[in-house]
């Protein structure tokens, strides 16, 4: 019996455990996925009411799109699991069939030896003809261990008889839930259509524009270098002020070594913690989506020519709330034209940028906390321009921002 048990379990029930554990994993994946194209989609209705964002839009439809094919093949990866569950717990309803009528078959002979024994009386012949007491004492124990089994079965045979009554209806729930799925494929894959008709419309409408964003596309670059150069003016003065202090601190006390290695070890310490948070820092807004990426990447209509990025974009709600990823000071509060003003925390060695801010909380010398709020994101253009800076080298954003919200 033990051994049945242990087969039955390995052959039946694992399989089905496994292919429950993968469809959680799916449908976490797609609940995931929903309620991203649910964001963007808010997004992307706040950008049509706004002519001159042609270009912006663009991007969030691509992104849309990109999401809304991941969510498709998730949903197909869903059917063919639960095509293999309804097969799987169709062998399994087959199986404690099968398994019934062999039980019934078993448990009807005994019935019937039992009752001729009965009847013959044949069980108190067998117990009484014993050659002594320790003899007569290991039949009754035959006796009773045989009425056990006998029992056990019984009792095999109404689990098995109630584990197929959940298999059926495990079964029903199957199939409706692979009806619903292919439903939602259905409609996925129509507004899949309808979002690549408004992409090429998007494009067309680009192209017939190519000289406007030409133009326009000069005065983002300008713009993007001013922040660029007014970025890189703040940190590298405020690496020179650090220094200055440390030396002037110096000269004009007499810090002892133990001092001196103190202030080392805290600003070493600043800096270890950031690096170790790489990939779990907050995101700088609750809510939000990343329109443009890091590095260079080619634009979408104007031949030949690369859109360059030191940041991120993450597009939002109007006057979003920004907050400080982490621990650090102020260095800088600055208006950019193109980006409205920009804040830049220290954060040791690494410092991180919000611009395009309408409103700021914050002044130059602050030290501030992690999430902290800082200020709010523009009306105008609800999209933070977000950069993180390892002394004046340009990092990925990307990778330092909590994974599950990575665009």
């Amino acid at each position: 019996m033990g051994r049945y048990l242990v087969t039955v379990i390995l052959t039946v029930f694992i399989p089905l455990l496994i292919l429950g554990q993968n469809r959680k994993a799916l449908e976490e994946q797609r609940n995931q996925l929903i309620e991203e194209i649910t964001q963007t989609s808010t997004l992307l209705a706040t950008a049509k009411k706004n002519k001159e964002a042609a270009l912006d839009r663009y991007f969030v439809l691509q992104r849309q799109i990109k999401k809304r094919q991941q969510l498709i093949n998730t949903l197909k990866e869903e059917l063919v699991l639960t095509d293999a569950s309804i097969l799987r717990v169709d062998e399994v309803i087959t199986f404690l069939n099968n398994d019934i009528d062999r039980l019934k078959q078993e448990y009807s002979q005994m019935l019937r030896i039992a009752y001729r024994h009965r009847k013959s009386q044949s069980f108190l012949v067998f117990l009484f003809s014993a050659r002594n007491f320790n003899d007569a004492y290991r039949r009754w124990q035959y006796i009773r261990q045989y009425d056990r089994y006998r029992k056990k079965q019984a009792d095999v045979i109404v689990a098995t008889q109630r584990s197929l009554m959940d298999k059926a209806e495990l079964l029903v729930s199957r199939k409706e839930e692979k009806q619903k799925l292919l439903t939602s494929s259905v409609r996925q894959q129509e507004l899949l259509g309808e979002e690549l008709k408004e992409k090429d419309s998007i494009l067309n409408s680009l192209k017939k524009n190519e000289a406007v964003l030409a133009t326009a596309l000069k005065k983002q670059q300008r713009q993007h270098q001013a922040l660029n150069d007014a970025i890189e003016k703040i940190i590298v003065g405020e690496m020179a002020r650090k220094r200055k202090e440390a030396r002037t601190k110096e000269a004009l006390t007499k810090t002892t070594t133990e001092e001196k290695a103190t202030g080392k070890a805290l600003a070493s310490n600043l800096v270890a913690q950031f690096k170790h948070n790489k990939g779990r820092l907050p995101w700088p807004v609750q809510e939000g989506i990343i329109t443009k990426h890091f590095g260079t990447q080619p634009h979408p209509t104007l031949k030949g020519i690369k859109i360059s990025n030191n940041g991120i974009d993450i597009e939002t709600e109007k006057e979003a709330t920004v907050f400080a990823i982490f621990d650090g000071e102020v260095v800088g509060v600055q208006f950019i034209p193109g980006y409205k003003t920009t804040v830049i925390l220290q954060h040791g060695q690494y410092y991180s940028v919000y611009s395009n801010l309408e409103d700021t909380f914050v002044k130059r010398g602050e030290q501030i906390n992690a999430s902290q709020q800082i200020g709010k994101v523009s009306r105008e253009k609800p999209e933070l321009h977000f950069e993180i800076w390892r002394e004046k080298q340009r990092l990925n954003p990307v990778h330092w921002v909590n994974k599950s919200k990575r665009g």
